[in-house]
C-alpha cells in the first residue's frame, strides 16, 4: 500500500484497517479499510494488483483520477468505484481535497462490478445527492470501530446497501427527450408481458404493437430493465408457474401451457435453466 497517502507532511487521515474473521473473508463481502483524510499539499498516490475494491468521495476540494488509461477529473460531490487490480493513481489539485473511503473485497465481487459496469456505471460519478453514500461510509467507520459481536454482519449489511446504490447510479439513460419518451414506453412494453405471458409472444410482434423497431427494442429494453426481452419473458413465466406448481395441484404440462409455454419438455428444460432443478423437484421441495 502507498504509505504516502496516510503518513508524513502530504496528508492528515483517520483510518481503520479491519481484519474479519474467517466466515466473513470466505463467505461475505468484508471490509479491509476504511477512513478519510484530507491533504495538506499536493501528491500522488498509485496502486495496481490489489484484490481490493475501492469506493470514494470526494467530500471537498478536487483532483485527477487516471484509470485504465484514462484522465478524469474530480471535485467536491464526485464517487468513485474501482476495481483495485488494475492499474489507478489519483492526485489532489491544488484545491487540497477531503476524502471518506472504503476498500472491500468477497465472494462474487468480480461479477458484481462487471454487471456495474454492464450496466453503465463508469469509474466515476456525480450523484444527485451525495449524503446517502456520506452516511455509509460514517455508518462502516463506526461499525469497524466498535465491538459488537455481529460486526462482520452489520459491516456487510452496509456494503450491501453501497452496492444497491451504486447499481442504483449505473443505469445511464439517454438525455434527450426523444429517446427519454421511447424508453418511458418501454415500461409499457414491460407491462405488456407482465399481462400476457401465457400467450405466444414475438419480438416482430411487440415491436409492431409498439411501432419500434425491433433491433432497436432489443437494444433499448436491455439497457433500462438488464436483461433481454426474451429473458425477462421468461422470468415472468417460471415466476407464474412457480407459484402454480406451489399452490395447486395442476399437471406440470398444464402449469408449462398455463404460463405460455407448450412444449412440456421445453418447460421442464427453461424450468431447469433458471432454477437449477425441475419442476416436479421444484414442487417436491416446496
Amino acid at each position: 500500500m502507498d504509505a504516502s497517502m496516510f503518513h508524513g507532511s502530504l496528508v492528515t487521515t483517520s483510518r481503520i484497517l479491519y481484519t474479519p474473521s474467517t466466515f466473513a473473508r470466505t463467505n461475505l463481502i468484508h471490509l479491509q479499510e476504511t477512513g478519510s483524510l484530507k491533504a495538506t499539499s499536493p501528491h500522488t498516490s498509485q496502486r495496481e494488483n490489489l484484490a481490493s475494491y475501492l469506493f470514494f468521495l470526494v467530500c471537498s476540494g478536487g483532483g485527477i483520477l487516471n484509470y485504465a488509461g484514462e484522465l478524469f477529473p474530480l471535485k467536491a460531490g464526485d464517487c468513485v468505484f474501482l476495481d483495485c487490480k488494475k492499474p489507478y493513481s489519483h492526485r489532489t489539485s491544488d484545491d487540497l481535497w477531503q476524502l471518506k473511503w472504503v476498500h472491500f473485497y468477497g465472494p462474487n465481487m468480480s461479477s458484481i462490478y462487471e454487471k456495474y459496469t454492464e450496466r453503465g456505471g463508469g469509474p466515476c460519478f456525480h450523484p444527485a445527492d451525495k449524503e446517502p453514500y456520506d452516511r455509509l461510509l460514517q455508518k462502516l467507520y463506526e461499525t469497524a470501530s466498535g465491538e459488537d459481536y455481529v460486526r462482520d454482519m452489520r459491516i456487510f449489511e452496509s456494503l450491501a446497501s453501497l452496492l444497491t446504490l451504486l447499481m442504483e447510479e449505473s443505469w445511464n439513460p439517454q438525455n434527450s427527450r426523444q429517446s427519454f419518451s421511447k424508453k418511458q414506453n418501454l415500461q409499457e412494453v414491460k407491462e405488456y408481458l407482465d399481462r400476457h405471458y401465457m400467450e405466444k409472444i414475438t419480438l416482430d410482434a411487440l415491436a409492431e404493437r409498439f411501432y419500434i423497431n425491433k433491433f432497436y427494442l432489443t437494444r433499448i429494453f436491455k439497457e433500462q430493465f438488464g436483461v433481454s426481452i426474451h429473458h425477462c419473458l421468461l422470468q415472468i413465466r417460471i415466476t407464474h408457474a412457480k407459484q402454480l406448481l406451489r399452490f395447486t395441484d395442476k399437471t406440470v404440462e398444464a402449469v408449462g401451457c398455463e404460463c405460455g409455454i407448450a412444449d412440456a419438455n421445453y418447460f421442464s428444460r427453461m424450468f431447469r435453466k433458471v432454477e437449477g432443478i425441475s419442476p416436479g423437484e421444484f414442487r417436491r421441495m416446496w
